[in-house]
C-alpha cells in the first residue's frame, strides 16, 4: 500500500496542515458560540431567538457568528479539496 504523505513536497504538506488547522479552528469556535444555547447548528439557534426563548441579544449575534464561521469552514474545506486534487495529479 503507497504512502499518500510519501511524496508530499514539504510546501503541499504544509499547506495541507495549515487548512486543517483552520478548518479544525473554525469548527471548534463555532461549537462554543452555539454551546451555551444547547443549539445543534445556526438553525436551531435562530429559532429559539425567534421563539423568544433565548434573548435577542446577544444571541442573534452568535447566531450570525457561528453562521460565518461555518461559511468560512466549508470554504477552507473547498481549497484543502483543491489542493489534494491537485496533489493527485502529480
Amino acid at each position: 500500500m503507497s504512502n499518500f504523505f510519501e511524496k508530499l513536497s514539504f510546501e503541499a504538506a504544509q499547506q495541507m496542515e495549515e487548512l486543517s488547522r483552520i478548518a479544525f479552528e473554525l469548527r471548534e469556535n463555532r461549537k462554543r458560540l452555539l454551546q451555551p444555547y444547547a443549539a445543534e447548528n445556526e438553525e436551531a439557534l435562530l429559532a429559539l431567538v425567534c421563539s423568544g426563548a433565548v434573548a435577542e441579544h446577544p444571541a442573534y449575534d452568535h447566531y450570525l457568528g457561528a453562521r460565518i464561521l461555518s461559511a468560512t469552514q466549508e470554504t477552507v474545506r473547498n481549497q484543502l479539496k483543491v489542493v489534494m486534487v491537485e496533489l493527485g495529479g502529480q
